[in-house]
């Protein structure tokens, strides 16, 4: 299949098209390989990638709520070594067209120069995009992208990693995205993602249990859209620098909404988990809008 949408330079990448899978949707590409054609995206943004394996959080790790889902997966995955020998060699092998960003997570600042050092190298790697909403196991739990101070030490560590490009994905519920976005960019960031999910709990009505086994989780899907296209506002705005949307994107004309504020490529996650081939359908719908609305963006 050919791609769908015109081309998006990104950070001086050329995307084929300006729709990539988000981080956790489509694991390191081959969960998915037959079932979605991942050549006909812009690209994906693997699975969080730590120093060590993760099992995750316990089960139950999903639960639907009206039209949005709730999810404590724990940023399972195999581990840096296991990414490196096995998952990026297949990406390398099966994608021609499709580019990979390594989605990085850690518990201290440390962890993630480790995992983006040990990867700065590997040739299918486009950029790696630091999950700063991870909590930081030194300062007792707080999310690294809720301090300036330690965000922006965070940045400098990855960037003395790496000369690829960094993309800091930030959380919807920053009481000043703007000032955090500016940290980060002082510190040698080069991009954006916007947004993460939204910490949420629910209960089961039933036994009043929460339900999810970690208790909280995030929210994403439909309701994240409003948000996401906010604060992508807000941060292409302010920094200049290119955006990442992502959050509530079902259909081409929801993507449209966050590249009228300012967003170069999308990340389609939630839908990509009820339908695995909705990002292809996003990616066509898209192109139609382009080409009738051409690059117009929000520049007021």
């Amino acid at each position: 299949m050919t791609a769908a949408g015109p081309s998006t330079a990104f950070l001086g990448i050329a995307f084929q098209n300006a729709v990539l899978l988000a981080a956790g949707t489509a694991g390191f590409g081959r969960e998915v390989a037959g079932v979605i054609d991942l050549d006909a995206l812009g690209g994906l943004v693997t699975k969080a990638v730590s120093v060590e394996p993760r099992h995750g959080n316990p089960p139950p790790r999903v639960a639907e709520t009206r039209g949005a889902m709730l999810n404590s997966v724990g940023l399972a995955n195999p581990g840096l070594q296991a990414v490196r020998d096995e998952c990026l060699p297949w990406l390398g092998e099966h994608l021609r067209r499709a580019r990979v960003i390594v989605n990085v997570v850690g518990h201290t600042v440390e962890d993630f120069a480790a995992v983006v050092g040990a990867l700065a190298e590997e040739p299918v790697v486009a950029a790696f995009e630091l999950n700063v909403s991870c909590p930081n196991v030194s300062r007792g739990g707080l999310e690294f992208g809720a301090d300036d101070v330690i965000l922006a030490e965070l940045v400098r560590r990855a960037r003395g990693a790496t000369d690829r490009p960094l993309v800091v994905k930030l959380s919807p519920v920053l009481p000043d995205p703007a000032r955090t976005a500016g940290a980060a960019v002082a510190a040698g960031a080069d991009a954006f993602t916007a947004v993460n999910t939204v910490p949420a709990l629910l209960y089961e009505e039933e036994d009043g249990r929460p339900r999810l086994g970690n208790v909280g989780g995030g929210l994403s899907g439909p309701p994240l859209l409003p948000l996401g296209v906010r604060v992508t506002r807000v941060i292409a705005h302010e920094t200049g620098k290119p955006v990442i949307g992502a959050g509530g994107i079902r259909s081409g004309r929801d993507a449209w909404q966050y590249l009228r504020a300012g967003a170069t490529l999308v990340a389609v996650g939630t839908a990509a988990l009820a339908d695995p081939r909705a990002p292809e359908r996003v990616a066509r719908e898209l192109g139609e809008i382009q080409a009738r609305h051409g690059g117009a963006t929000d520049t007021a």
